[in-house]
């Protein structure tokens, strides 16, 4: 899913300039990854290499992204949000995993902890593209949904909602790519609906 967002990422260096993209996508799986990365830990859900393989590629991949968005805004705002926000979910993944290796002792309760909180964290990125469907639907343009984002968070909702049933049934993995699924689902029905090529496709068989 990392790699999606690439096209995004080549115009805004390209124009230099973040234009009217939005950065809460990138620190989410940001974020998501690094919590992931602690629930893949031998001492909290053994035999999980796959997980912490993939994830850690995903953090660096965030961070490469975050930092360019970072030097090409020209908002204050955004940089302000991007510094707090990940100062804010850095620090609460420290204590999350100080509290599941102090406070819980064995492999099932730590996964159980971790994993309801990697749940609601991949909920969180999956619909961090949302944060921009109030600008889709006021301009009724998709210029700043990007197509790849939302078809990679799709396609890696599927991916992993079928991994968590091949070894065994991991729930924390299923339930939340399900739902990631579903919210990539909508935000490509979205886009396809304010493509200009679509709605002309679909005026002509309304």
């Amino acid at each position: 899913m990392n790699l999606f967002f690439r096209p995004t990422f080549g115009r805004i260096i390209k124009n230099k300039s973040t234009e009217e993209f939005h950065p809460y996508p990138y620190i989410a799986s940001a974020l998501n990854c690094l919590i992931w990365i602690l629930y893949g830990l031998p001492m909290v859900h053994p035999d999980s290499t796959l997980i912490i393989t993939i994830n850690s590629f995903g953090v660096f991949i965030q961070s490469v992204y975050i930092a360019i968005f970072f030097v090409y805004t020209k908002k204050n705002k955004y940089k302000r949000s991007i510094a707090l926000l990940l100062l804010v979910g850095a620090a609460f993944v420290a204590i999350i995993a100080t509290i599941t290796l102090l406070c819980f002792h064995t492999t099932a309760s730590r996964t159980m902890l971790v994993g309801i909180i990697c749940g609601i964290f991949l909920i969180f990125m999956y619909a961090s593209p949302l944060s921009i469907v109030y600008h889709v639907w006021k301009t009724k343009s998709v210029e700043f949904l990007p197509f790849w984002l939302c078809l990679a968070g799709f396609c890696n909702g599927i991916c992993w909602f079928t991994y968590g049933f091949l070894k065994e049934f991991d729930p924390y993995i299923v339930i939340g790519n399900g739902v990631g699924a579903l919210f990539g689902f909508i935000q490509l029905c979205l886009y396809c609906y304010y493509t200009p090529k679509a709605k002309g496709l679909y005026r002509a068989f309304a």
